[in-house]
């Protein structure tokens, strides 16, 4: 082919590649990686037939150009996720660390009023956790497998169910902040009462051990995603009750802005937990240092990102009381 007439064939191609890259924001990422293709090609066959020609040398900076565009747009998007764990949402938690201790204290009060009512009253246990599931408790704890409920179901299919239904309950936790923290507070108290039901039937069977070896495998996680979904319910119910000195709205905008990011932390956390629970506490009677081990460790992080580090960078940025 006649490098004229390669030109004419082309020509038009080319010029729509040029202006897609340069208004890259309002095109689809696709289109630009077909482009870069299309004009890869192209020099390519210039390269062939058109060695020394001024053809090659713009289909070559055009290349350059899709090239470096796309890669950087690459590196940017890994720079930008990067910096949303490391700074965005430590600074975030950070300045909402009252409402997280908040969360966390609710929980726990609850937690000791389940405990409590069951030591107190003997159908408690059952009200709250209904017949079927305390009989089956029953029932596994008397073959000496109290945590045996997580042995049952597919691997794969509990792990998916799980995930599902922990997200469901951290959502609801979060959006019925709304409701002037109240709905938050209603599911803290539900969830917080149920645990300590739960570790009082096991307690009281002379079992505790045995069964928290295998329930807090995946429960760690499980428990401080519904506290940090909770808190971030606080903070948009607060929000509008406490505006301080902005504008209720105004504050609502911020702090729902600031909750969203603190909650998008948990969605590695709900798939960590499903993963365990389907997966892994089924083994929690293979041996106490394998169990411990996963406890531990899931503390650990939950610890270390939320209040650890949180502070280490508010210390070494000197973040002020207000984020964003």
């Amino acid at each position: 082919m006649r490098e004229a007439h390669f030109i004419d064939k082309n020509k038009s191609k080319w010029v729509n590649i040029e202006q897609n890259l340069k208004n890259k924001s309002d095109i689809h990422p696709d289109v630009l990686s077909n482009n870069y293709i299309e004009i890869t090609n192209d020099l390519a066959y210039a390269q062939t037939y058109y060695p020394k020609s001024k053809t090659k040398d713009y289909l070559n900076e055009l290349a350059l150009f899709a090239h470096q565009t796309l890669y950087r747009d690459k590196k940017l998007d890994q720079n930008q996720l990067i910096d949303f764990f490391l700074n965005k949402a430590p600074k975030a938690i950070y300045h909402n660390r009252k409402m997280l201790l908040f969360s966390f204290l609710i929980f726990c009060f609850f937690t000791v009023i389940g405990a409590l009512s069951s030591a107190y009253d003997v159908n408690f246990i059952r009200q709250i956790l209904g017949n079927e599931y305390v009989d089956m408790s029953m029932k596994n704890i008397a073959k000496g497998d109290p945590a045996a409920v997580y042995k049952g179901g597919s691997d794969i299919g509990s792990s998916i169910g799980i995930t599902i239904n922990n997200i469901r309950v951290s959502f609801l936790a979060f959006a019925l902040g709304i409701f002037f923290s109240i709905g938050t507070g209603y599911i803290l108290m539900q969830n917080g009462i149920m645990l300590g039901a739960f570790h009082y039937m096991f307690y009281q069977e002379g079992v505790l051990g045995k069964a928290m070896s295998g329930i807090w495998i995946h429960g760690t996680i499980e428990i401080s995603v519904i506290i940090i979904a909770g808190a971030c319910g606080l903070m948009l119910g607060n929000s509008f009750m406490f505006p301080g000195t902005l504008k209720r709205v105004e504050n609502l905008k911020i702090k729902t802005k600031e909750a969203i990011t603190i909650l998008i932390t948990t969605i590695p956390l709900f798939i960590v937990a499903g993963f365990l629970e389907g997966y892994v506490s089924r083994l929690y009677d293979l041996n106490i240092f394998f169990s411990l081990s996963i406890i531990l460790i899931s503390l650990f992080i939950i610890v270390f990102y939320y209040i650890i580090f949180p502070y280490l960078q508010a210390k070494k940025h000197q973040w002020t009381t207000r984020a964003f």
